[in-house]
């Protein structure tokens, strides 16, 4: 009886929360479709194309840690460690190749990183900030609860073509479309640096509107600021030792944390973890091309022809993809070069960085599997190995900045060498660290290549680490808990099952407040 009663209970809650839903969707608005009239919406549906690709980009949605399959599953420029390094964290499970703007929504919510097999999304709605245009809506009627509430919410509402990224995250249309920023994190960050954002220039505005998203960030804890509330951690500097530094101890009153940030606790070496998001901006901001007043839409928002009018392009990619778009975007300064000239030096520099890229990661690889043969060493000295943990995170951040970034080196070369430079550094340190704590006892065991002690998780999704086989098939998947078996509930904005709230949901991620 009390099973029955708690079904009933269930789904009355549920058809609460899916009319509830309805409702709300219904005042949401058609979105972009408000601005199908205007000559830039043309050209902000060429975002919908998927289908090219640049060297160390572009559009085609592949697996980032996939060298072993050609386009459109893997690519010859890969990353083949991504799962090894974010093993416990969903990352593990799922990182493609980012589409188009107008695929943001349909892809979080497709994306396994969020727990489609529960009714908890284990991740909170914070998700959403950066994939619609309906966050002034969602805050407006939520205020800072919206945060934290779960993900899973908010999917029935949304329609992935007309509420995705698109005109109103950075045009006001009450003040004739001016450029606008709409982000509660960019803006509370501007402030905490004394700058008003009303008062930038429009040169400003025109990498402001992108610094919206392409940042890093990370979410307040419900004990000291507003529960997974997104803060840019710009307090002491953007570059990664300021970023770095500022996470290492947190003013509850001022960043939302107390002590070192922590983002999750490495399932292998037990080092407690900071996940880089998409610092573009950051990466840009002391660049050449800043420094001489370019902005972010000077090269990836051009000024083009459409029919009668010369217009800003609002197709967002890679100036790279052909040469038309090299000779539009870059021609205006470097007009005594050819497309051709253009793209070779950027992917001369991208190659140096991706390759460094690749030698970093494998460091960091293994930082972690000294750091665990130690800690499984009989008499380690913990106090040493505490160090040694600490340089692996320090690594593998370093490593994370310049790889979240997405540009492969484009957008400021000199400073991604130089922090891949440092990833290295820590990572060895880490090594030599982790070996003294043992007194030298497990160098002997350190010969082979990474690849042979540690090969890459090829493989790995929520559905997998269901199957207590899957988890025996590599020796750092047996580090991670068996999950329960249960059937997908949601799949992107449509939910296909029902599941049972949190028990059994197969939720590797801890829940949010």
């Amino acid at each position: 009886m009390r099973r029955i009663f708690t079904l009933v209970t269930m789904l009355l809650v549920a058809t609460a929360t899916v009319s509830a839903s309805s409702e709300e969707a219904s005042s949401l608005g058609e979105g972009n479709a408000a601005f199908r009239h205007l000559p830039q919406y043309e050209s902000y549906l060429k975002n919908n194309d998927d289908t090219v690709m640049t060297e160390f980009g572009g559009s085609v949605p592949h697996r980032k840690h996939d060298d072993f399959n050609p386009l459109p599953i893997g690519y010859k420029h890969a990353q083949p460690y991504l799962k090894n390094l974010w093993l416990g964290y969903p990352f593990m499970y799922h990182y493609d190749r980012a589409r188009g703007h107008t695929f943001a929504l349909t892809d979080v919510t497709k994306t396994d990183r969020v727990n489609r097999f529960s009714e908890h999304a284990g991740l909170p709605a914070t998700c959403w900030n950066c994939k619609t245009n309906t966050m002034p809506q969602l805050l407006e009627r939520h205020g800072d609860d919206f945060w934290s509430q779960n993900f899973h919410d908010f999917r029935e509402m949304h329609d992935p073509v007309h509420h995705t990224v698109g005109c109103t995250n950075c045009h006001d249309p009450a003040d004739r479309m001016r450029l606008t920023l709409t982000s509660v994190p960019l803006k509370e960050a501007l402030a905490r640096q004394g700058r008003d954002w009303r008062e930038a220039s429009r040169d400003e505005m025109r990498s402001l509107v992108c610094a919206q998203c392409h940042v890093e960030y990370y979410f307040e804890t419900g004990e000291h600021g507003v529960a997974a509330k997104p803060h840019l951690p710009w307090d002491k500097g953007m570059n990664p030792e300021d970023i770095y530094r500022f996470k290492a101890d947190g003013d509850p009153e001022r960043d939302g944390f107390k002590g070192q940030f922590v983002d999750w606790t490495h399932a292998v070496s037990k080092t407690p973890m900071i996940k880089a998001q998409h610092p573009e901006y950051e990466m840009f901001h002391d660049s050449v091309h800043a420094q001489a007043g370019v902005s972010c839409a000077d090269c990836h928002m051009p000024r083009v022809r459409m029919g009668p009018v010369t217009i800003t392009s609002h197709h967002w990619t890679s100036p790279l993809k052909t040469e038309d778009m090299i000779r539009t975007a870059c021609a205006g300064c470097h007009d005594d070069l050819s497309p051709a000239q253009l793209r070779e030096r950027t992917e001369y520099n991208q190659a140096r960085v991706w390759r460094q890229l690749n030698i970093a990661q494998e460091k960091s690889v293994r930082a972690h599997e000294v750091v665990r043969m130690a800690m499984e060493h009989p008499g380690v000295d913990e106090a040493v190995l505490a160090q040694a943990r600490e340089k692996v995170r320090k690594g593998q951040w370093f490593w994370d900045y310049v790889s979240a970034e997405n540009s492969a080196g484009a957008h400021n070369p000199v400073k991604a060498l130089d922090t891949l430079a440092s990833s290295q550094q820590y990572s060895d340190e880490a090594v030599q660290l982790a070996i003294r704590a043992t007194g030298h006892a497990i160098a002997a065991d350190l010969d082979a290549p990474i690849a042979e002690q540690v090969p890459p998780i090829r493989e790995h999704s929520r559905k997998l680490q269901q199957d207590e086989a899957h988890l025996a098939s590599h020796p750092w998947l047996e580090y991670l808990p068996l999950l329960p078996k249960a059937e997908k509930v949601w799949d992107g904005t449509e939910r296909v099952g029902r599941g049972e709230g949190k028990e059994g949901s197969g939720d590797a991620a801890a829940d949010y407040p």
